[in-house]
Order: structure tokens, then sequence, then C-alpha cells
């Protein structure tokens, strides 16, 4: 087993200091870094009339560079082509690379470790808050194993390969999914092809379950995310914050409209987990009736684009909160009740693309899981044994 020697950065790295004064009439490319080692991103150029900064840092391709205020989060990477030239401010410091001794492309990947991240950061000013700023010092002052060139070239090759394989097989599964996701709405088409429309307050009336409120109690709420991303669970609130508000409890299997938000998709079926939750007036709770339909079938329904058209039709107004559903409007709405038969036929099919995602998101999870295992095991002093384990990795 090879042990690399272990150099701190400030041997390998320099500071790119480039300062270009900011003209009023300028206009200066600009980026952002993801967090979590996931590299760089476009963002808006500034503008010379509207930013406060009167001097900007230009950046060059290859140099490594950071954010001040999330390095504690991963927020490292590599300048690439796209971004050769562009502007930052001084919250994002960056540097040359002695390319004799130390790769790009080796770097950027000892920075996606969340390990280092945290270990550049202890001490830091703000450490323990959302305002942790990590100083240059920090930076150089950490010692990285350091291979040599030719190790460094394999191990980058591997990681490469990986990298474009994990890329392939979430594109393939993508891929699944979608022809999955058009076979279902071909299929709901020819379900509700010239059946009955009934309104929802036949189908699916609304039901209001109103909670005493104890100024002394603590009351669980219920979220729904917009474009049909199901429900999340808010922090408990207790019934002084609540003051006056009037709350209603939501049960499992209610189909739960958000009435300032159901115009862009914030509709959902209570989950089982989501028992003993409430929600405020905002939150429109239906009571399926299940002789009549089934409870995912009425949920697709408002999520396709026919339901949608009714449910922003339904919500007058412009955008956000000034864009609210009616309880009214929504139980005048009428939705298709094909047969039972049809109803079955269609959840089946909806059950085996609920499955076929689950399993495929267990494939994302297990990949997404192998990247960090593979940098630690490489950079945890297993040397260039550990490119074996990389091939068989990227298969």
């Amino acid at each position: 087993m090879n042990h690399w020697p272990r150099i701190a950065l400030g041997e390998l790295l320099r500071p790119a200091d480039e300062p270009v004064s900011v003209r009023k009439d300028g206009t200066y490319p600009n980026f952002g870094i993801y967090s979590y080692g996931r590299g760089l991103f476009a963002k808006p150029a500034i503008g010379g009339m509207t930013t406060s900064a009167s001097v900007l840092r230009r950046v060059r391709s290859g140099n490594f560079i950071y954010s001040r205020l999330f390095a504690f989060e991963g927020s490292y990477g590599i300048v690439d082509d796209a971004f050769d030239g562009h502007y930052v401010s001084n919250e994002y410091p960056s540097f040359d690379l002695d390319m004799t001794r130390l790769l790009p492309g080796f770097v950027k990947a000892y920075f996606q470790l969340p390990s280092v991240w945290k270990s550049i950061a202890m001490g830091s000013k703000g450490v323990g808050s959302r305002r942790i700023r990590v100083h240059p010092d920090k930076v150089l002052a950490h010692k990285m194993p350091l291979p040599a060139l030719d190790v460094q070239r394999a191990i980058i090759a591997r990681l490469d390969a990986l990298a474009e394989r994990t890329r392939q097989l979430a594109n393939h599964l993508d891929a699944m999914e979608a022809d999955a996701k058009h076979l279902l709405a071909l299929a709901f088409h020819d379900a509700i092809a010239n059946v009955p429309y009934l309104p929802m307050a036949d189908v699916a009336p609304l039901v209001r379950r109103e909670v005493v409120v104890d100024s002394e109690g603590r009351y669980p709420e219920l979220g729904i995310r917009s474009f049909g991303k199901g429900t999340f669970h808010k922090p408990e609130v207790s019934g002084l914050e609540i003051g006056t508000k009037r709350l209603y409890r939501i049960e499992p299997g209610d189909l739960v409209f958000s009435n300032v938000f159901a115009w862009e998709g914030a509709i959902a079926i209570a989950k089982p987990q989501d028992i003993g939750r409430v929600g405020s007036h905002r939150f429109m709770t239906c009571v399926v009736d299940s002789r009549k339909i089934a409870a995912d079938l009425l949920h697709y329904y408002f999520l396709s684009p026919e339901g949608m058209e009714k449910i922003r039709a339904a919500s007058p107004g412009g955008a956000g909160r000034n864009r609210t559903l009616g309880v009214e409007k929504l139980m005048q709405l009428t939705v298709p009740v094909p047969s039972m038969a049809l109803q079955r036929k269609f959840q089946v099919l909806q059950a085996k693309i609920v499955e076929l995602r689950t399993e495929h998101d267990a494939v994302r999870n297990a990949k997404a899981a192998l990247l960090p295992a593979v940098l630690e095991r490489v950079f945890n002093n297993r040397g260039v044994e550990e490119e074996s384990m990389i091939d068989v990795a990227a298969t």
C-alpha cells in the first residue's frame, strides 16, 4: 500500500487575484458555486449600474475557487472553460494550481469529501450558524494527500469513467420513467373517454374537522408541495403561536388542496404517516366517496392538463397568494367518473409505475452513495490499490 505524503495547500496553490474596476456601462458575466462539491453554475451577469461593488475579480479556467460563506457545506470547485474570464466578488477567493504537482481534477475530487469541508471550517468565525466565513488562510493551511502525477491521472480517469456510467444510468432510468408516464397518460385518456362528469360536491365533498385550540397545546402542521410533489411535515406550533387562527384536522386518504397554490399543483392525498396533522383554513380537505371514484384517480385528474386548467380557472387573481381557489368553485368543478372496472385497471397500471419509480429511486440512491464511498477510500491513504475498486464501481 502506498502512503501518500500530506502537503499543505499553501505549497500547491497561489492566490490568483486579478482585480478589475467596475465601469457603470460594463456588464460582467458571473457564476455561483453549488454546495456539496457539485461544481459551478451560471448566474445572471453583473451590471455596472446595479452592483455596489467598485472592484470585481476575474477568474481563469483551471483556477481552484470557493465561497467563503458556504465553504462549510462544500462550496468548492474548479473553473472550467465555460466560465473562463468570468467575474466574482471577493467572497470567492481563487487560486492558481502548481500543475507540476497537483492536477485540477484531483483537487476537485478531493473537495467533494464532506470530511474535508468540515476539517477546514473547524474554528472558522461563525461556526454553528449559517454565517460561517472560511478565510483563505484556513484553506491554505489544510494538508491534503498528494500522490505522483501519474497516479493522479489514473485516479481521475477512473473517477471520470464512474461519473459517466452514473450519468448514463440516470439517463436510462429517466427515459424509462418518461415512457411509463406517457403510457399512464394514454391509459387515463382511454379510461375517461365518453364517461359522465360529476361535480366534486357529489364525489368528494369538503369536510371540515375543526380543532379546539388549547393555548398550552402543541399542534403538528401539514404542508403541501407544489407540482404534485405530495405532503410534508411542518414543525409543531404552540397554541399561543396559533392565537385566533382556526385549525382543522387532516385524515389519511383526504384529498387536500392548498387554496393559494392549488393553481400550481399543490394538491395531495394525505398519507398514513400524516395522521394527527392539522392545517389552517387555507387547506381544503375533501373526503372522496370510494364507491364512486378512487382518490388516486381523482388526484391524477386534477394534476393532468385538463384538471389543472379547471383549477386555474377557479383560482382568479394574479400570481402567488393573490390567486386563490374558492370552496364553492372547487365543489362545482366536474370530474370524470369511469366505471369501477376501468378505474381498477388504471390503478393497477398506476401501482406498477409507482413500484418502478421506487426501484429506480433505490438504484439512484445506491449510485449516489457510491462515489462518496469511493472517494473516502481513495483519499484515506489507500493509494493506488484503490484503482481496482473504482474500476469495479464504474461497472
